[in-house]
C-alpha cells in the first residue's frame, strides 16, 4: 500500500473518529479541601454550562458522571469558605483537589483557627475530619478514637476505653497534653489532666480534631509539652437533620445518642441538640460505668457576624478501678480481673465505692469581619463542677479526722470504720480572643491572641457514716481547703509567603500563672500562701512548598510548665520545685501522589528541670515530684500511605524514639524486719529511659472499599494493629519494673444504606482485640528495702480481651 493511500485512510479514520470522541462521556472526579487538609463535606460542585454538580461525601469527593470530554467551568461552593471557579478538562491527565480558603466569614474553623496550625505551620500535625471520628465512635472515650494516631498509647482503668482514660503522646503523660474546645480550655486548672469521663460521648458533637505533636503553635490553657489537641464543634450543617445511634457489645456495654438540629435557616439562625447515655460493666470487676451527657448549640450568623451559645455536660458515676491489679496476677485469665476498691469492708465489697462527678460548660463565641482582609473572634467561658469519691476506710485512726478518741468502758476506742467522701467544687470561667490580618494577597498572615482564666476550687471531706461516730457531726468535714489560680497569656503569630514557595513564621507568647493556696511554710505550719510565675515562650520556623504535593519544614520551640497545686501544696517554700522548660526542635517534609503518600519527621525535645516522682519525701511524709537537670527526646515518625488496588488502601505509622534522663537521684525508703520507716536510701541512675516511653510503636490500616462510592449504598472492611514497645514504670531503667511490648488487632465491617426515607442506616461492627491478647498498658510501682532487701510493689492495670461492639445509626 503506497504512503498516499496510508494517508488517506488515516485522515479518513480521523475524521470519522473525531465526532465520536467528542461525543465520549467521561466522570469528572476530585476532592474538596479546606486550605489546612480537612475534607469539605457537603460542599456544592456544579457545572453550570451542563446545570449538573454533585455534592462531596464524607472524605471530600466528588463524581459528576456523563460529562463529555473538552473544557468546562467548574464551581465550587461551601458555608464559610470563600467560593471556587476553575477550569477543568475531560479526560482527566490527573486527580484534581480543590482548596478552598476560609472566606471572609466563617463559623467554624474561624473560631478554632486562632490555636491551629494551617498548611503554612511549620509543625508537626495530623487532622481528624467528622467522618475519621465517626468511623471509631461505638462509645468509648476521646481517647480510644484517637489511639490509632502517630506516637499514641492510650489506657483505660475499666480495661474497655470506658470510664477512666488517659492518652500519651511522644510518651508524654496526659498532663502535659493541652487541650481546647472551639479554642476554650479544657485541662483542669489543678492537676494540669483532661477527665474524658466527665464528657461521655462528646465525639459525637465534634466536627473535626487537630492534634499538633510537640510544643506545637501557642494556645490557651496548660503549657503544651506533649501535644495539643484542638476540638472543634463549631460546624453549621447546612440543613436540617435528625440522627440516632446505638451501639451494644460485650461487658453489658450500651451507648444511645440522639441528634438533631435545624440546619442554617433563611434567617441566619440554627441549632444542634445531643443526648448520649452509655453503660458499661467493664473487663476490671465491678468497675460499671454509668454515664449522661448532653450537648446544646444555637446561634445565628450573616455573612460578617456569627454569634453561638454553647452548653454542653455530663454526669458519670463510676466504681473505682484505681488500684490496679497486683502484678502476680495479671497472667492469670481471671484473676487479672480483680478489682480491691471496695474490700476494706468486711464480707462482700462496699457497693458505693463510686466516683460520682458532674461538670457543666458554657460556652459564648463571637465572631466578626470587618473587612475581607479583618476579623475578630471573642469568646467567654465558664465551667461549673462538683462532685466526690466515696471510699469504705477500715480502722482509721479518729486523731487523723479532728475526732476525739471515745471511752467505753474500761476500752478507749483509737479507730473505726467510716465512709467518707473527698469532695471537689470548681468554677472556672474567663474569655480568649483573637484579631486576624490577611492582606488582600493572601501573602501576610498575622493574629493577636491570647485569654484571661479564673479557677477556683474547693476541696473538702466528710464523714458520711461512722461505727464509732464520736463527737462528729452529719456530713462532718474533716478537711477544708481552698485554691485559686489566675492564667493569662498574650501571643502574636505571623507568616509571610515569599516567592510562592517559602512561608518563614514567628509565633511569640507571653503567659503569667498566679497560684492561692493552703500550703505548709518552712516552719511546717499550715498558712495561705501564694506563688507567681512569668513564661516567655518563643516559636520560629520555615515551610517550603515547592508545588502542592510536597511540603517541608523547620521549626524551634520554647515552653515553660508550671508545677501542679500538689507540687505547691506539698512543698515548702525552700523546697518548691521549678517550672519546667522544653526546647523544641522539628524538621519534616511530606510528599504526595497520585495514589500515595509519605511523611517523616524528626524530632528533638530537650527539658530542663522536668519534674519527675524519684521517691523522695518532703518535710511531713509526701511523696514530692522534684525537678531532674536535664532529660530528652529524639525520635522519627513515619506516615504512610497508599491505594494498592482498586478499594484497596494501606496506611501506616511508626515513631522511632530514644527517651532519656540523663542522670538523676532515686530516694528508696527502707524498713526494717519489723516493717519500721528507717529513712531512705539515695541511689544515683544515668541515662535512664523515662517513664512511659516506649522507643518503638507502630499501627497500620488496611481496608477494602467493598462497594466503594456506590449510589445506593458503600461497604468496607478493615483490618488493624498497632504495636506499643515496652514501657518503664519509673525512671531506673529496671527491667522488673516495666510493661511488656504488646500487639493488638482489630476488625471492623461498615456497611451504609441510602434508603429513600431517610439519609442513611449506618451499620458498624467492630471485633476488638480479636486475637484476645492479654495485655496491660498502664502501671505503678513502688520500690523498698526491708530489712535490707530490695522490694518492687506493682499495680497494673490489664485491657480487655476479645470484645465485639455493634453499631447502628439511622440518619433523617
Amino acid at each position: 500500500m503506497s504512503f498516499s493511500t496510508s494517508f488517506k485512510l488515516l485522515l479518513s479514520s480521523s475524521l470519522f473518529c473525531f465526532p465520536l470522541l467528542l461525543a465520549a462521556q467521561y466522570n469528572l472526579t476530585g476532592t474538596v479541601l479546606s486550605t489546612d487538609g480537612q475534607a469539605l463535606v457537603g460542599a456544592n460542585v456544579y457545572l453550570p454550562d451542563m446545570a449538573k454538580g454533585a455534592s462531596t461525601g464524607m472524605d471530600g469527593s466528588f463524581q459528576i458522571a456523563d460529562v463529555p470530554a473538552g473544557r468546562h467551568t467548574l464551581q465550587i461552593s461551601y458555608v464559610g469558605y470563600a467560593s471556587l471557579v476553575r477550569d477543568v478538562a475531560l479526560p482527566q491527565t490527573e486527580k484534581l483537589t480543590f482548596r478552598l480558603p476560609l472566606s471572609s466569614f466563617s463559623t467554624g474553623m474561624a473560631i478554632v483557627s486562632a490555636t491551629r496550625a494551617d498548611e503554612r505551620t511549620p509543625m508537626t500535625y495530623t487532622n481528624l475530619n467528622r467522618k475519621e471520628i465517626e468511623t471509631n465512635n461505638l462509645g468509648q472515650d476521646m481517647p480510644f478514637l484517637l489511639r490509632w494516631t502517630p506516637s499514641t498509647v492510650v489506657t483505660s482503668d475499666a480495661g474497655t476505653g470506658i470510664g477512666y482514660t488517659g492518652i500519651w503522646i511522644r510518651g508524654s503523660d496526659p498532663t502535659r497534653v493541652n487541650v481546647t474546645i472551639n479554642g476554650i480550655p479544657l485541662n483542669d486548672a489543678e492537676s494540669q489532666g483532661v477527665f474524658w469521663v466527665n464528657m461521655p460521648d462528646f465525639a459525637s458533637s465534634v466536627q473535626d480534631i487537630q492534634i499538633q505533636r510537640g510544643v506545637g503553635s501557642s494556645t490557651n490553657g496548660a503549657g503544651a509539652f506533649g501535644a495539643t489537641l484542638n476540638l472543634n464543634t463549631s460546624y453549621v450543617a447546612p440543613t436540617a437533620y435528625v440522627s440516632t445511634d446505638l451501639t451494644a457489645g460485650s461487658f453489658n456495654t450500651f451507648k444511645r445518642t440522639l441528634r438533631l438540629g435545624t440546619g442554617l435557616m433563611d434567617n441566619g439562625f440554627f441549632a444542634d441538640a445531643r443526648l448520649s447515655r452509655i453503660n458499661s460493666d467493664g473487663y476490671i470487676d465491678r468497675a460499671t460505668s454509668d454515664l449522661e451527657s448532653w450537648y446544646l448549640a444555637g446561634g445565628w450568623m450573616n455573612e460578617q457576624t456569627s454569634v453561638r451559645l454553647v452548653a454542653f455536660g455530663g454526669h458519670e458515676v463510676t466504681y473505682q478501678a484505681w488500684n490496679g491489679v497486683d502484678a502476680s496476677l495479671v497472667d492469670d485469665p481471671v484473676l487479672r480481673r480483680t478489682n480491691t476498691a471496695g474490700t476494706e469492708k468486711a464480707g462482700e465489697p462496699y457497693d458505693r465505692e463510686v466516683d460520682d462527678y458532674q461538670q457543666t460548660h458554657y460556652q459564648l463565641l463571637f465572631n466578626h469581619v470587618f473587612t475581607p482582609q479583618w476579623r475578630v473572634n471573642l469568646a467567654g467561658h465558664y465551667t461549673r463542677g462538683m462532685g466526690y469519691f466515696e471510699q469504705y476506710k477500715a480502722a482509721e485512726d479518729l486523731a487523723d479526722y479532728g475526732l476525739n478518741y471515745l471511752l467505753i468502758g474500761d476500752s478507749t476506742i483509737t479507730t473505726t470504720d467510716l465512709i467518707r467522701r473527698r469532695w471537689l467544687d470548681n468554677d472556672f470561667y474567663g474569655a480568649t480572643y483573637s484579631l486576624h490580618y490577611n492582606d488582600s494577597q493572601d501573602l501576610l498572615r498575622s493574629t493577636l491572641g491570647g485569654g484571661y482564666h479564673y479557677y477556683t476550687n474547693n476541696h473538702f471531706g466528710e464523714i458520711i457514716w461512722a461505727r464509732f461516730a464520736s463527737d462528729s457531726e452529719i456530713r462532718d468535714r474533716y478537711y477544708d481547703n481552698d485554691a485559686t489560680k489566675v492564667d493569662f497569656n498574650i501571643f502574636w503569630k505571623t507568616s509571610y509567603n515569599w516567592r510562592d514557595r517559602w512561608f518563614p513564621y514567628l509565633d511569640l507568647q507571653f503567659r503569667r500563672v498566679d497560684y492561692e493556696f493552703l500550703g505548709i511554710d518552712n516552719e511546717l505550719n499550715l498558712v495561705n500562701q501564694t506563688a507567681s510565675l512569668n513564661f516567655f515562650n518563643p516559636k520560629a520556623g520555615i515551610t517550603y512548598q515547592p508545588n502542592t504535593r510536597s511540603r517541608a519544614y523547620v521549626s524551634f520551640a520554647v515552653a515553660h510548665r508550671e508545677p501542679n497545686r500538689n507540687d505547691f501544696v506539698g512543698s515548702t517554700p525552700a523546697n518548691r520545685p521549678r517550672p519546667e522548660r522544653l526546647y523544641d526542635l522539628e524538621l519534616g517534609a511530606e510528599q504526595q501522589g497520585d495514589k500515595s503518600a509519605v511523611k517523616a519527621n524528626l524530632y528533638y525535645m530537650y527539658y530542663l528541670d522536668q519534674l519527675v516522682l524519684n521517691g523522695q519525701i518532703n518535710d511531713v511524709g509526701e511523696l514530692l515530684r522534684t525537678n531532674v537537670d536535664e532529660s530528652y527526646r529524639l525520635g522519627l515518625e513515619l506516615v504512610a500511605g497508599t491505594q494498592l488496588a482498586s478499594g484497596l488502601s494501606l496506611q501506616a505509622n511508626a515513631t522511632l524514639s530514644r527517651n532519656r534522663v540523663v542522670e538523676f537521684v532515686e530516694f528508696v525508703d527502707q524498713y526494717d524486719a519489723d516493717f519500721n520507716w528507717i529513712g531512705q536510701e539515695r541511689v544515683v541512675r544515668r541515662q535512664t529511659d523515662l517513664a512511659f516511653s516506649p522507643n518503638f510503636l507502630a499501627g497500620a490500616e488496611l481496608r477494602y472499599e467493598i462497594l466503594a462510592r456506590q449510589k445506593q449504598h458503600d461497604l468496607s472492611i478493615a483490618l488493624r494493629g498497632k504495636y506499643v514497645g515496652r514501657r518503664f514504670l519509673d525512671n531506673s531503667s529496671d527491667p522488673d519494673n516495666a510493661l511488656d511490648a504488646y500487639f493488638f488487632s482489630d476488625w471492623q465491617l461498615q456497611y451504609t444504606l441510602r434508603p429513600a426515607w431517610g439519609k442513611a442506616v449506618r451499620l458498624n461492627i467492630q471485633l476488638l482485640n480479636w486475637l484476645d491478647q492479654l495485655y496491660e498498658s498502664n502501671g505503678w510501682s513502688y520500690r523498698y528495702f526491708l530489712d535490707g532487701d530490695e522490694t518492687l510493689l506493682q499495680g497494673l492495670y490489664p485491657q480487655a480481651g476479645r470484645q465485639l461492639m455493634v453499631g447502628l445509626g439511622v440518619d433523617f
